[in-house]
């Protein structure tokens, strides 16, 4: 079987974990890496990450070539660097290669710039692409649906450093139309990646959904996920709620 070619943008922390599920994958080939910087004298991500294989050539934005898109051809490109990303886009790939982008925050120019490449390609675009969390959001708004007089309270919990509610917290209050100020709940306590909990207040009863993440790993499952996804899709913005939410409808139980 001919394996899925796979360019990842971004080699930081989060980078390097979701670069090492995608090498672990026997499906996937991961042609090429490109890191902000010359950060060691390996050629090769594999290389990098403790493996004997040479997969995953390095490049950083200087040494891109004029025709890289042509000299390093992929299938698909995951996107785990910054939203300035978005400009090499065009250099690394052909239009109509498939899009995954995992940025956290777009600047209003650079999400403009991404709509605007979803013209010509498949873009699934997931800040927390994680792929427990993205059931999370599809299963919240199916319950608020069933349980429309519940009251629903957001808990965010993050380790200390994290000052800023985070956005994932933000984007589940946005989709079940409920004010940031008045119903998410910060917690910051030292040994925790991530986790959330929606609680449904029911008379006489609660119902919670909630998911963690254990590991930053969790990204490159769902990068992993997301791709597989995306490969078969036409032209448009996608993202993962939609494929999950499709996926919901698709296999509805029978009784």
């Amino acid at each position: 079987m001919e394996k899925i070619r796979v360019g990842i943008l971004g080699f930081g922390k989060t980078g390097k974990l979701v670069t090492n599920e995608f090498l672990k994958e026997h499906d996937f080939l991961v042609k090429w890496v490109i890191r902000k910087n010359e950060e060691s004298n390996h050629r090769y991500a594999s290389k990098v990450l403790g493996y004997e294989k040479e997969c995953g050539e390095l490049f950083t934005p200087e040494n891109i070539t004029k025709n890289f898109n042509e000299e390093y051809p992929v299938d698909v490109l995951i996107d785990f660097s910054s939203d300035a990303g978005v400009d090499l886009y065009g250099k690394l790939v052909k239009k109509g290669v498939p899009i995954v982008s995992a940025i956290s925050n777009y600047s209003d120019e650079g999400m403009n710039k991404l709509k605007a490449i979803a013209e010509c390609s498949p873009v699934l675009y997931s800040p927390n692409i994680t792929l427990g969390i993205n059931v999370l959001l599809v299963a919240a708004q199916i319950l608020q649906k069933i349980v429309p007089h519940a009251d629903i309270e957001i808990v965010e919990e993050h380790f200390k450093g994290k000052d800023e509610i985070s956005g994932t917290a933000k984007k589940i209050a946005k989709i079940l139309d409920l004010s940031p100020e008045k119903h998410i709940n910060s917690v910051r306590v030292g040994g925790v990646v991530g986790r959330h909990e929606i609680i449904f207040g029911l008379p006489n009863q609660i119902i919670r959904l909630s998911h963690e993440s254990i590991s930053r790993a969790a990204f490159g499952q769902g990068a992993i996920f997301a791709a597989r996804a995306v490969l078969d899709k036409g032209p448009g913005m996608y993202t993962m709620e939609n494929i999950i939410a499709k996926m919901f409808s698709e296999n509805v139980p029978v009784y």
